[in-house]
């Protein structure tokens, strides 16, 4: 493997090296207002080198494979003026298998992806003709090869095939845009559940509501709880609490939330959308209980944290980056859900839920798709509407969990139950 060849020649001048080279080959065609936008394919080639040389880290990368000498002189360079190791390079460590390649998606060729996401676009424009319909289809094959200097070496082939369908609605000052997507590492995907999914956002937009500002409960999709998790995955990063801005930091072992709620990242569901069995540091990666029945489990951290804590890598890479986020299911059917409440909210995204004071779960931010439940009925969408809470105040205050749970695909990769707070603050103009 070319990764061993940088690290004997790296090894011979740092106390230790790693590489990593990942080759990739991506098609995808993107529609755009009710027509093909762009069909294109790309090849790539990234090889990062990390050296640890006099006690401090150097990184360098380049997309260019004739150029070991030159990547591997950049990492030494950087390690002049590095940051400080606190840790070694893991030896060999087994790692557990996990399915993260279709051969069967390979095959797959344009003309089908073209096919496939014009057949989306066609039956949300069947459904209503004056939605501008999009679609995207994305293929990407490709092979990961990891090696130390303390004897550590992985391959692993990966394939992702994600899919989403939606649209634009216009009418007259009112804007509705609506989507829905699947990522995972294999074929078999329901074009028509996407579309049909998409559907129903604008069904349910038919109609506008108005709500009035106060306290009600909010019941979130699996989409919406970005509200919470965005908090919550700041607050269990162990970055945040080395460095005490983390509100969690001594709250190990202690409720946190309510004790219906389970949180855990697994990299290792076959097929899911980010499974593998190691990180870009050669740790393998394992299911981590992150929250169990309401307690704090554990943090996530890398090489660096953890060896500033004195705590083990938990297998999520030099960016803490979280794979496979999955909540434990509630026994409440969805629809149940909806007809329990009187008067309250569905709420589905949200514009600029960066707001706030996130590192401490303060959130505020504008309703971008939501929905009235008015007597056990969504009643309509609303519009000019704000929620503003507390994650950590809410995951106490759960008062429902679905039965049924749904894959999202960004800015975290999980699957997910519909959940309901009791009550959160509501403004609305």
């Amino acid at each position: 493997m070319i990764v061993q060849e940088i690290v004997d020649q790296a090894k011979s001048v740092a106390q230790s090296a790693q590489a990593t080279l990942r080759s990739r080959a991506t098609s995808e065609v993107n529609f755009e207002n009710d027509h093909l936008k762009s069909a294109e394919s790309s090849q790539r080639t990234d090889i990062q080198v990390k050296v640890i040389k006099d006690g401090r880290v150097g990184i360098s990368s380049t997309t260019d494979p004739n150029d070991i000498t030159g990547v591997i002189s950049r990492a030494l360079e950087a390690a002049e003026f590095g940051t400080p190791a606190h840790y070694e390079m893991p030896g060999v460590q087994p790692i557990q298998p996990v399915k993260t390649y279709d051969a069967s998606l390979v095959p797959l060729a344009k003309p089908d992806m073209i096919q496939l996401g014009q057949g989306m676009m066609d039956m949300i424009k069947s459904y209503n003709k004056d939605i501008q319909a999009g679609a995207q289809v994305t293929k990407t094959v490709q092979k990961i090869e990891f090696a130390n200097s303390a004897g550590a070496a992985y391959s692993e082939e990966h394939s992702d095939f994600n899919v989403g369908a939606g649209g634009v609605l216009v009418r007259g000052t009112d804007i509705l845009f609506a989507e829905h997507g699947v990522a995972q590492k294999r074929s078999g995907v329901d074009p028509e559940e996407i579309a049909e999914r998409a559907i129903e956002y604008f069904r349910l937009a038919e109609r506008m509501a108005s709500v009035q500002s106060g306290q009600m409960p909010v019941i979130f999709t699996p989409n919406g709880l970005i509200a919470l998790l965005l908090s919550l995955c700041l607050g269990l990063d162990g970055k945040n609490v080395y460095l005490g801005a983390s509100p969690l930091r001594d709250k190990l072992g202690q409720f946190i939330a309510d004790p219906r709620f389970t949180l855990f990242d697994d990299p290792l569901i076959d097929f899911g959308a980010n499974s593998s069995a190691f990180d870009d540091e050669g740790v393998p990666r394992q299911r981590l209980p992150l929250i169990e029945n309401g307690i704090l489990r554990n943090f996530v951290y890398d090489l660096d944290t953890a060896g500033r804590v004195g705590a083990r890598p938990t297998g999520h890479g030099s960016s803490r980056s979280y794979t496979n986020l999955v909540i434990q299911p509630g026994e409440t059917p969805y629809t149940d859900m909806i007809r329990g409440v009187k008067q309250g909210l569905l709420v589905d995204s949200f514009l600029g839920i960066g707001q706030g004071n996130p590192i401490n779960g303060e959130f505020s931010a504008n309703v971008f798709l939501g929905y009235k439940i008015e007597n056990g009925e969504i009643v309509g969408r609303v519009k000019d509407v704000m929620l503003a809470g507390n994650t950590y105040q809410a995951l106490k205050n759960i008062s429902g969990l679905s039965r049924e749970r749904q894959w999202m695909v960004w800015p975290y990769s999980g699957l997910l139950p519909y959940l309901q707070v009791d009550s959160l603050s509501v403004t609305a103009k």
